[in-house]
């Protein structure tokens, strides 16, 4: 049942499951008011979602994070890559 899970999450994101679970549990254990460790998971969605983002759009979503320090707010970073 789980191998069939995880087959269809890599069919329709174009993503290795053991990345998505990776980075799930990153965010899960995130410390959202460290910049570096912020950076790094901005990083890696964006290497992960094959969206590059430039330094400056990279800088934006890392100091809204960091300001909040608290948690994520999806629909703030999404309006800001588009």
């Amino acid at each position: 049942m789980e191998g069939s899970f995880s087959k269809r999450i890599e069919k329709k994101t174009g993503v290795n499951f053991d990345e998505i679970m990776a980075l799930a549990n990153a965010l899960t254990h995130a410390n959202f008011a460290d910049e570096k460790q912020v950076r790094k998971i901005v990083k890696k969605v964006s290497r992960l979602a094959n969206k590059p983002i430039t330094k400056e759009l990279e800088d934006n979503i890392v100091n809204s994070i960091v300001q909040d320090g608290q948690s994520l707010d999806f629909t703030k970073i999404e309006k800001m890559m588009k």
